[in-house]
């Protein structure tokens, strides 16, 4: 099997990565695909041929092999891989339609196509969620199919066609259950990483966004400030100089004058 899409992914996505995403993602190349390709497969690879059973009646070992086995273990590792490393190709997909937007217009629409904000932010939580759901369904998976992470030397079948309870043998049983320890550490691990990601990321942007709006109220309350302050000193004068008229002005007018009337009929 070729894993060079999957190369390309990841190296493609490194770059709008955080350093946390890095780390995540030397886990995955190193600790789990090229354990995989150069080591893993070779030890599953004959494991129905390699799997007996002390009979040789015609299509037991099948049926016993296919009902401990109802996927192949390599296989199902193989399926995580790719499972847990296509969501990083949202990020890269969108940074592509960045791309294609400015060129299409003509003008710069974003600092860097890659910057990490707006919608690019969104998607980058969104394909952490992913991968982090997807890894956790798979080990759940794992536990359910096999009944737990191990691997026994021996399993008992008593399926059909199988005349009675038969004893089959599973190979290579102590370096599968070291792989399979090993897929479940670092599976265990890259959830860790993702969650640390994601809490990282939720709250950078979230002390982001109120040291924003910390300093648009601080901008607003200055600027309030200087209005007050400098207000236009001629109609500052202008209302000083009525306020100091006003008051000798009231102070001198005459009394009202008595009508002039006739002075027998005042004194009548």
């Amino acid at each position: 099997m070729s894993w060079g899409f999957l190369r390309d992914i990841l190296s493609g996505v490194n770059k709008y990565s955080t350093g946390i995403g890095r780390i995540w993602l030397a886990i995955v190349f190193i600790f789990r695909l090229l354990v995989y390709v150069v080591a893993a497969e070779h030890v599953w690879k004959d494991e129905q041929k390699e799997f007996e059973c002390n009979i040789r009646q015609p299509g037991c070992e099948n049926v016993c092999f296919d009902y401990f086995f109802p996927i192949s273990q390599i296989r199902l590792w193989a399926l995580q891989l790719i499972m847990v490393s296509t969501p990083s190709l949202l990020v890269v997909l969108h940074v592509a339609y960045r791309e294609s937007r400015e060129k299409r217009h003509k003008k710069k629409l974003y600092k860097t196509p890659g910057s990490m904000d707006g919608g690019l932010l969104c998607t980058y939580l969104i394909s952490l969620i992913f991968k982090t759901g997807f890894e956790i369904g798979f080990l759940v998976l794992f536990y359910t199919l096999y009944g737990g992470f191990n691997v026994p030397r021996l399993v008992k079948c008593d399926m059909r066609p199988c005349p009675n309870t038969v004893d089959c043998y599973i190979s290579k049983p102590t370096e599968k259950k070291v792989f399979l320890y090993f897929v479940v550490v670092t599976s265990c691990l890259c959830i860790v990483l993702n969650v640390s990601e994601l809490s990282y990321l939720i709250f950078k942007y979230t002390i982001k966004c109120c040291l924003e709006r910390y300093d648009k109220k601080v901008q607003t309350m200055k600027s309030k400030c200087q209005e007050l302050k400098y207000v236009d000193p001629d109609e500052t004068a202008s209302t000083a100089l009525f306020h100091t008229n006003a008051s000798p002005v009231l102070l001198s007018m005459p009394d009202k004058p008595e009508s002039n009337l006739p002075t027998d009929l005042r004194e009548g």
